[in-house]
């Protein structure tokens, strides 16, 4: 599916500079972006960077579930322990009743609470995780597409995509008509 993809961009390409009038031979290169990145000699560092940042807030979401794991467990037992006091003739009158059901009421309340901020937790450190890797590994994705420009230019190459997920990296200017279809439109 993917080659597929590869092959319908690459013949778009090739209609689209047949259409410009330009009878150039036009060349399609392709790489592995993602193994380009794991090999370059800086990612190791910064997998390193980005792991202790995220053993952060692993260790923070541990020690948050561990609370919120505690606390279930702790209504559980209140909840069993007022529910025989019921049944066991213990508890009799309306107040006490109401007072025991307000108890577990309460638990109940800050047990919710505390599932929410985890949840809440859990989402903003995802987010933050992706920001912080998109920050670190920027400058060697600035690095690789700079080097594939490069190698692009040195090999008459026009167009280079991604092999994983077929997006462009590098395009040769003398193909690009946005301004083109912008004067059209007006």
């Amino acid at each position: 599916m993917k080659n597929l993809k590869l092959i319908l961009a690459a013949i778009v390409v090739m209609l689209f500079a047949y259409a410009c009038n330009s009878f150039a031979q036009v060349k399609i290169g392709y790489v592995d972006k993602d193994g380009i990145i794991k090999q370059m000699p800086d990612y190791k560092k910064v997998e390193d960077e980005y792991q202790a940042y995220a053993k952060l807030y692993s260790d923070t979401l541990q020690t948050k579930d561990a609370e919120l794991k505690t606390k279930a467990e702790a209504f559980k037992k209140q909840y069993e322990s007022a529910q025989k006091m019921v049944e066991s003739g213990q508890v009799k009158g309306d107040a006490d009743i109401k007072k025991l059901s307000d108890e577990i009421s309460d638990l109940q309340k800050e047990l919710q609470t505390l599932d929410d901020a985890l949840t809440v937790y859990k989402q903003k450190a995802q987010n933050e995780l992706i920001q912080k890797q998109q920050e670190l590994l920027k400058p060697l994705i600035e690095k690789m597409t700079k080097t594939i420009e490069v190698v692009a230019k040195e090999m008459k190459i026009n167009f280079v995509f991604n092999k994983t997920d077929e997006n462009l990296i590098y395009g040769d200017k003398e193909f690009d008509i946005t301004f083109k279809v912008l004067d059209k439109m007006k």
